[in-house]
């Protein structure tokens, strides 16, 4: 083991609804190693958990440590959960894992104590500590992908709320009447207007009501994503460029919410659209700045996030440092 890195270690697992990945992670929140596996979570929590070990020992072996240097183990999962007793309630993406102890026989299987987390809060703490927001003591992050998720960080604590539901970011509603439909069955809120899968289907509308666009051809080949519609953005398709304008106002509203309610140091944006590149972070910045009160509008920083797919699992091992580790002193780094 290279002489870079600090003890006490954490084995950091983020559970995926098709992969997990898993690393240890030093006291400083740099990864000694990082792997992949599928979560072929369609063939329930017991294969799902067996996948878990075997991620979580896998990471452990390629990091040239041994179980007993392992100081705890953070698990970052997506759905519904109870954290603090550490279950899965009712996960969307985790078919038939429903009241699933997953926490306790997580750590059983490994023989080493362990955390439940969001894992978009996990996410976020990852940032927090050892990514882009790592300057900051008050940090929101929204992650977007398929959906859109978020984490709030307070002076080093992971704002979960009362009943585990706290930072559900892309359900904030932007729009009370005549609202888009969510992900999650009702109208108005973030995600059914930012996410990547809203993105695609606000294209598709407008397609479907005859607008002349590069895009039909990828919707033909089936091949219209949020990344090929941030390409013909770039190359000057006028209703890519209106499509990607309008979910940098609608990320920029998101923000402005959070702004008005905590008054973070920085707002981030992770997730895979944030391969959309500057432009669309330049965007979120300028609406920001035209609805924001003054104070935070000049205060905030908004940037994107800096550690891509690693942030889950480096978090989830954040976690475990918060409650066994030199972290548990109220945010340390």
């Amino acid at each position: 083991m290279s002489d870079q890195f600090q003890a006490p270690f954490y084995l950091g697992i983020d559970l995926g609804g098709t992969n997990i990945k898993a690393g240890v992670v030093d006291d400083t929140g740099r990864p000694l190693s990082s792997i992949s596996r599928p979560t072929e979570a369609d063939r329930g929590p017991e294969v799902g958990l067996d996948n878990l070990v075997d991620a979580g020992r896998r990471a452990v072996e390629a990091s040239g440590l041994s179980w007993d240097q392992i100081s705890g183990v953070g698990l970052g999962s997506p759905g519904t959960m109870d954290i603090h007793q550490g279950l899965l309630l009712d996960p969307p993406n985790l078919p038939g894992w429903v009241n699933w102890p997953i926490r306790d026989k997580l750590a059983e299987r490994l023989g080493c104590r362990a955390v439940l987390q969001n894992d978009a809060n996990a996410a976020a703490y990852g940032e927090y500590w050892a990514g882009a927001g790592r300057s900051a003591q008050s940090m929101v992050m929204f992650t977007l992908g398929t959906g859109i998720g978020g984490g709030i960080i307070e002076n080093g604590r992971i704002i979960e709320g009362r009943h585990s539901h706290g930072a559900e970011l892309g359900h904030i509603i932007i729009q009370m009447e005549n609202g888009r439909r969510c992900s999650c069955g009702q109208f108005g809120h973030l995600e059914g207007y930012a996410s990547a899968t809203a993105l695609v289907k606000r294209a598709c509308e407008a397609l479907d009501m005859g607008e002349r666009s590069s895009l039909q051809a990828h919707r033909d080949a089936g091949t219209l994503t949020a990344q090929t519609i941030n390409e013909a953005a770039e190359q000057g398709d006028s209703l890519a460029r209106r499509l990607m304008h309008e979910t940098a106002r609608y990320l920029a509203i998101g923000a402005v919410c959070l702004m008005h309610t905590i008054d973070p140091d920085i707002i981030l944006f992770g997730g895979g659209m944030i391969a959309s590149g500057p432009r669309l972070l330049e965007e979120i910045r300028a609406h920001v700045a035209q609805i924001a009160f003054p104070v935070p509008a000049r205060h905030t920083r908004i940037d994107y996030a800096s550690l891509g797919g690693d942030a889950g699992f480096i978090g989830a091992a954040g976690c475990a440092r918060l409650v066994w580790g030199s972290g548990g002193g109220g945010g340390s780094r």
